[in-house]
């Protein structure tokens, strides 16, 4: 029976810039964006997540988007999620994306599911009268397989955040990419 346990590779030691724009844009601090290494069997596990403010206004919420770029390559997409329709102003969100390396080489990929939790999910209510909502991910379709990238050499892993309409905003304040270990 082998011990197993998660391994930070990369973590956040300051903010993202605020994102306003209606385009995609890093979310993370220049500084704690990581190199995923060489992948090195099918199964391997990879875990990404992320804290942050997030904002939105009433008539015009439009939508949040996360995607994981291992250099140009999207290899988790969140898809678009519909933001609340109640205005929330800088309320904190959380991000959690599991990855699963099903195949190796120069033409590898990642199977990637997730959760985003925060107020500004539609149909979480004021604060103090319900839950906080949350969302599997991807967004309403079923979960596929990310694009391809060399999967043998050193390549830089990063956070994207789209939105919709520029009338909100998303920070990030952390974030930890793990590996799985086994011994």
């Amino acid at each position: 029976m082998s011990l197993g346990y998660w391994k930070v590779v990369q973590s956040a030691h300051s903010d993202g810039s605020a994102i306003t724009a209606a385009a995609a844009t890093s979310a993370l601090p220049t500084s704690a964006k990581c190199c995923m290494g060489p992948l090195v069997h099918i199964g391997q596990v990879f875990r990404f997540r992320a804290w942050g403010r997030i904002s939105c206004v009433v008539t015009t919420p439009g939508t949040a988007r996360f995607d994981l770029r291992i250099n140009s390559t999207v290899v988790f997409d969140s898809l678009a999620i519909p933001l609340n329709t109640t205005a929330q102003t800088n309320v904190p969100w959380e991000l959690d994306v599991l990855l699963t390396a099903r195949t190796l080489g120069t033409a590898a990929n990642l199977m990637g599911q997730g959760r985003f939790s925060s107020r500004a999910v539609v149909g979480s209510g004021a604060a103090g009268t319900s839950g906080v909502g949350a969302e599997l991910l991807p967004y309403n379709t079923a979960p596929v397989v990310g694009g391809n990238f060399d999967g043998t050499v050193y390549q830089q892993m990063d956070l994207f955040f789209t939105q919709t309409v520029a009338t909100g905003s998303l920070t990030l304040h952390q974030y930890m990419f793990e590996m799985a270990t086994f011994e």
